[in-house]
Parts: C-alpha cells; sequence; structure tokens
C-alpha cells in the first residue's frame, strides 16, 4: 500500500495563492496517475485534479480551471496542486490520491489516500 502525506494547507484571503504537496511513500509511484480531491464540509469528496504517470497529460475541474495547477516531481516522489485567484467556495480538505496508470476523475478509480490537508479561504 502506497502511503500519501499532504502538506501545505493554511489560510488565505479570497484573491491569494496557495500550495499544497503530497509526498509518496515508494518509488513506484512513478507508474501511478496522482491525483487531488476536495471535501467541502457536508458536501461529497469531488474531483479538483489529476496528471498521468509521465506528467505530460492533465485535466482539471471547471470550477479550478485557469486558476489550479497540478504538477509532479517522480524523481522526488511528490505531488504538487499550486492555487491562485482562491475563493472563499474553494475551502475544503484537500486529499491527494494515486490510482492506476488509466485512472480519471472518479474517486473509486483511486486506491491511496492521504489524510489531507485544510485550506481555508476567507472572504
Amino acid at each position: 500500500q502506497v502511503q500519501l502525506m499532504e502538506s501545505g494547507g493554511g489560510l488565505v484571503q479570497a484573491g491569494g495563492s496557495l500550495s499544497v504537496s503530497c509526498e509518496a511513500s515508494e518509488r513506484a509511484l512513478i507508474h501511478y496517475t496522482m491525483a487531488w480531491f476536495r471535501q467541502a464540509p457536508g458536501k461529497e469528496r469531488e474531483f479538483v485534479a489529476r496528471i498521468n504517470w509521465r506528467g505530460d497529460i492533465t485535466s482539471v475541474a471547471p470550477s479550478v480551471k485557469g486558476r489550479f495547477t497540478i504538477s509532479r516531481d517522480n524523481a522526488k516522489n511528490t505531488l504538487y496542486l499550486q492555487m491562485n485567484s482562491l475563493k472563499p467556495e474553494d475551502t475544503a480538505v484537500y486529499y491527494c490520491a494515486a490510482g492506476g496508470m488509466f485512472s480519471l476523475e472518479s474517486a473509486s478509480e483511486y486506491n491511496d489516500w492521504g489524510q489531507g490537508t485544510q485550506v481555508t479561504v476567507s472572504s
């Protein structure tokens, strides 16, 4: 089982930027699609962004398109999410997840999850 650890969450004002990271426990992560999901209080977990194992194919949810960027550094076993122009509705716990080679945007396609990091955007 791959262990994932998020870091970098915090409190930021609307319009600000924040970057979160996810470090994986093993080198084998290079073969996995990685993704970010988020869950706000009282809401279901939702897809935010994903990146393929080589890092050359990404997709993001329409709600964050143009504001969030996903990237990865396989040499460091680390996944990143750069969040710009943050809005109060981006407030949530952000989770990183490791899937199979062809995982897409459904949470059910991802087998390993981090414990999450809180991102709070004040208005």
